[in-house]
């Protein structure tokens, strides 16, 4: 059995075509494809504007910048996430909030995001981990009345739906949401990620900042062609013609994704509900996730394993895993500049103890998905 990694890109010859195109237009950067590409996803989430940039981290960046929020004010978001999430507040002055996990979803829990509102809280950063949608309703409604925006960061998430029906991206409970589109998420563009929203200001604000603050519209002046202001402290987060194509091609088949990976996890949820030393993804009623992770609860002591032989036993078999996440008030960093520490976030914090993902891409072949089953089945003997 060649090595099972716990994610991976499908790269098909439409893929490959489509990129062959760029490289032999006039564009290998700042051409027509991008728009194509923002199209595409607006078209697919619902959403008016959509904002392309280098990945998810300037995504996440771009959108709290454009806010306009005033340094040493707060923004809220999980413990239970990659850094970028919370890192996404530093970069903009703002100080990270954290607020504990529901122990069902892994999400972010309505409740502790309440508990931890102030007068100084302005962002709400809610992240859909896993492909597994935040309660939006909930934290939409007690933030709505209050002057506190919502970004979702949705990095998990493109495809996946919430109660209503519509789709993450449609910003119908946000200011704006956050995608990635790194290649182990559900479409890929090497690196890359987008913002979208219904936000006409936002969307203008956006787009400069994504371009070194730079523009050629609206100026104060214009004595000639050559004539662009910086008008902002921006960035270069532009994404290429190249990302951008490819992004379309898998905007193409992101359906077919999701519906190969539904299919990994029904077999993997029926083989794994009789084990008592395990606890499948929780799949809240009404919600559709296009799981972009899987992830197990494992009871290291039940099997009389740790996590570490664990991952190891799998690597020996060909077989790739990962821990999403370590609780980011545990970091270094965070302990050292804000004063977080072990024990802040108990919810999150016995998650970790337990959490191990497991392969779940679409080029998964049957032979595959049954090695990594039969594997984990024999973890306890």
């Amino acid at each position: 059995m060649n090595f099972i990694p716990y994610g991976r890109q499908y790269i098909d010859d439409t893929d490959i075509e489509a990129v062959v195109k760029a490289l032999r237009s006039d564009y290998l950067t700042q051409g027509p494809a991008v728009d194509e590409f923002e199209k595409s996803i607006c078209e697919y989430t619902g959403a008016k504007y959509c904002v392309a940039v280098c990945n998810g981290t300037a995504a996440l960046h771009l959108a709290v910048k454009a806010l306009d929020v005033q340094s040493g004010l707060e923004g809220i978001t999980t413990t239970n996430t990659f850094v970028a999430s919370s890192n996404c507040l530093v970069y903009n002055n703002l100080r990270p909030v954290f607020a504990d996990i529901d122990e069902r979803t892994y999400n972010i829990d309505p409740v502790e995001v309440e508990k931890k509102i102030t007068s100084k809280t302005k962002i709400i950063i809610p992240v859909h981990f896993a492909g597994q949608t935040a309660n939006m309703e909930k934290i939409f409604k007690f933030s709505k009345n209050k002057d506190i925006h919502i970004i979702e960061d949705a990095s998990h998430a493109i495809g996946s739906k919430y109660k209503c029906g519509t789709r993450v991206g449609s910003c119908k409970y946000s200011d704006m949401t956050v995608f990635s589109f790194h290649p182990v998420k559900t479409i890929t563009t090497g690196e890359g990620g987008a913002i979208t929203t219904n936000n006409e200001k936002l969307y203008k604000k956006l787009r400069i900042l994504r371009t070194h603050g730079i523009t050629k519209q609206n100026m104060s002046k214009n004595p000639g062609p050559w004539y662009y202001e910086m008008q902002d402290l921006g960035f270069n987060y532009r994404l290429t013609d190249l990302q951008a194509l490819l992004g379309t091609s898998q905007m193409r088949k992101i359906d077919l994704f999701i519906k190969r990976r539904r299919e990994i996890i029904d077999f993997y949820n029926n083989i794994f509900k009789g084990l008592d030393w395990l606890i499948t993804p929780y799949q809240e009623e009404g919600v559709f996730s296009a799981l972009h992770l899987y992830v197990l609860k494992i009871d290291f002591n039940k099997i009389e394993k740790t996590r570490k032989q664990v991952m190891e036993e799998l690597k020996e078999k060909n077989i790739g895993t990962q821990v999403h996440y370590i609780p980011v008030h545990t970091q270094p960093y965070y302990v050292k500049t804000f004063g977080y520490k072990q024990g802040d976030y108990p919810n999150a914090e016995k998650y970790y103890e337990q959490a191990l993902s497991i392969p779940l891409y679409p080029k998964m072949t049957e032979e595959e998905v049954e090695w990594v089953v039969d594997n984990i089945k024999g973890l306890k003997r």
